[in-house]
């Protein structure tokens, strides 16, 4: 078997001991690498009714089958854990270059285990584990911390950490790598329950394909195909951003203020074609990418002269700035920057600073509690400085700091209504009142609210994807088969890294010919999709046996009580009936009872234990 090392290095930081356990074929033909990696580890390892902040939680991280070869968009690493924002276990995935240096360090996945007595950093080259003092490092940010740990390792190091917002166990703190985040469900904070403030790996080992002469053919087919796409040239020269006019007008489907709205009137300068060209100064891509849609987005001058970034992408456009009802750029900029520094999820930050907002208009918190003038003509100003407020957990900046639905409850007085939210997480930029199908998806993606569990925004705005035509968005029949044959796609992408803006490229039955040429193993299709539903259903089973269950996956209130008040999607909502069809749908497309649980039957199907 090649292209697999066949190692998992498992790290217990409470007794700074460490050991490998090998793997071999039947356990790649059972999880295939990256996410499904990852899951397998959490799924065995947490044991039943852990804390997510405690030393039994299990932190995760794998690279995709595909990372450290030369697969255009295909250097995704995975990881994943109990997440204290839902209570599931949360994987998230980021281009960073942590995980294909861990394979050449002669692993395919790192287990974490326990909890160190004081700030540390785990330091992987090859055979040499350490875990090291980072009593000097507590308490920077995510561009100081790497620098300092490659001026210390050498500048050739790859790194992984977390900053304050982790370090202070927000529900939202992210991991950070080469400008990318591991953004979703509060993993961020799960390292700084351990204590555990980067990981820093070199690999000196190479990698060995089944057959490198078929891999680099395959390679260059495939860059060929990218480059001669629509989507290529429009996200080199946009960036992820480039359709937000589109759904803002033609679908009518960008939330605004706290979902109040569909259609943000005053976009313009948060549109990527008004920015792109003025602050955009060369692209940026993930490690190993060939379609590169990151910008490194720079202001030259005025109030926020100085902020430079890897962005903005689509979903911080939304989250920081239309759903804060944040017209200007810079602002949003440089929101995005204190997050990164400070370690946040642009996605669930912005959404509770938004949530904030709508509270205070609706004079439920006041200047005096919040601390800020949280006025939506304030935004500009408002938006920047309670992000600082909450990485920090200062002032309001402390009651926000877990996200809508533990700030809801603290702050009573009916908040709970305004707190956009699926199992404790908030949504990404789709009103799904106006895709009813991708509400769906956030009820059924096991980590909360999600667009990438099951990618299901893409087949809806458009009308078809893969072997589906005449979609119709504003529809509930039907989706429930849909949506879980998705999720099992996006789970065989994730585990073999690649992007899912690929998706178009590489469809499942391509994947097969590219992991033989890496690996000499052969698959078909059925037999990927197969893997992808195991992955999910684990994933699942763990979440069922967590108590989350039914009641939890539930769509916010608004979205099933007020419809969208304009544009052309002006009316439509998604029903408590209309909920309830899907969900009973999917229920049944996954042979899982109806209260959200995989059947023996099904788990025996999957070989899961």
């Amino acid at each position: 078997m090649k292209g697999y090392v066949g190692k998992i290095l498992k790290v217990d930081l409470t007794t700074e001991k460490w050991h490998i356990k090998s793997f071999d074929e039947k356990h790649v033909r059972n999880v295939l690498g990256g996410q499904g990696f990852c899951v397998d580890i959490v799924y065995h390892g947490v044991p039943e009714g852990a804390d997510p902040l405690g030393s039994q939680n299990v932190l995760a991280i794998a690279g995709g089958a595909f990372d450290g070869f030369p697969v255009g968009t295909g250097g995704k690493v995975a990881f994943a854990a109990k997440g204290p924002a839902t209570n599931t276990l949360v994987e998230s995935i980021m281009g960073g270059s942590i995980g294909p240096e861990l394979r050449h360090a002669g692993y395919d996945a790192l287990e974490i285990t326990g909890k160190a007595d004081g700030p540390a950093y785990i330091f992987i080259e090859d055979d040499k584990i350490e875990i090291n003092d980072a009593s000097d490092l507590w308490g920077k940010d995510t561009r100081v911390v790497p620098e300092a740990l490659k001026k210390r390792h050498g500048w050739d190091v790859k790194v992984a950490c977390i900053g304050v917002a982790g370090e202070k166990l927000s529900n939202m703190a992210c991991i950070d790598c080469d400008d990318r985040q591991s953004g979703r469900g509060g993993l961020g904070a799960v390292m700084g329950s351990k204590n555990l403030k980067a990981i820093v790996v070199r690999g000196t080992r190479d990698l060995v394909p089944h057959d490198p002469k078929k891999l680099l053919e395959l390679a260059l087919h495939y860059q060929k195909i990218y480059e001669a796409s629509p989507s290529f040239v429009e996200d080199t020269k946009y960036g992820t951003g480039e359709f937000l006019g589109w759904v803002n007008k033609d679908r009518g489907v960008f939330p605004t203020k706290n979902w109040q709205e569909s259609v943000y009137n005053e976009r313009q300068q948060i549109d990527p074609y008004y920015w792109a060209p003025k602050y955009v100064t060369k692209n940026k891509a993930c490690f190993a990418c060939t379609k590169p849609c990151g910008k490194l987005f720079e202001v030259k001058s005025g109030k926020f002269a100085g902020v430079a970034i890897d962005g903005i992408e689509y979903e911080t456009l939304y989250s920081l700035g239309g759903t804060c009802g944040n017209p200007d750029v810079e602002s949003v900029a440089r929101a995005n920057e204190l997050c990164d520094l400070l370690g946040l999820d642009t996605i669930s930050c912005g959404v509770t600073i938004g949530f904030a907002m709508e509270l205070y208009q609706r004079g439920i918190i006041s200047r005096q509690e919040a601390g800020v003038d949280l006025s939506w003509s304030n935004a500009p100003s408002a938006v920047p400085e309670m992000v600082e407020l909450i990485g920090n957990r200062r002032g309001f900046g402390d009651v926000l700091a877990n996200g809508v639905k533990v700030a809801a409850q603290k702050i009573g007085k009916g908040a709970e209504r305004y707190a956009i939210h699926t199992k404790g997480l908030e949504p990404p930029a789709y009103d799904v009142r106006g895709m009813k199908g991708h509400g769906l998806a956030y009820m059924t993606s096991t980590r909360g609210a999600c667009h990438l569990r099951a990618g299901f925004y893409a087949p809806e705005l458009v009308g078809k994807f893969w072997k589906w035509e005449g979609i119709d968005r504003f529809s509930a029949v039907g989706k429930g088969p849909m949506v879980a044959t998705m999720e099992n796609f996006m789970c065989v992408y994730d585990s073999v890294g690649l992007c899912k803006f690929s998706r178009g490229f590489y469809l499942i039955a391509k994947l097969p010919e590219v992991l033989e040429a890496i690996t000499g193993l052969r698959f078909t299709e059925d037999e990927l999709l197969k893997i992808g539903e195991r992955i999910h259903n684990m994933k699942g089973a763990f979440n069922y046996r967590e108590g989350v269950t039914r009641k939890d996956w539930l769509l916010p209130q608004r979205v099933l009580e007020d419809p969208i008040t304009d544009g052309v999607s002006k009316g439509s909502k998604i029903s408590v009936d209309e909920m309830n069809l899907m969900l009973d749908d999917y229920m049944n497309a996954r042979g899982w009872t109806k209260d959200g649980k995989p059947t023996p039957e099904k788990l025996k199907e999957l070989g899961i234990e």
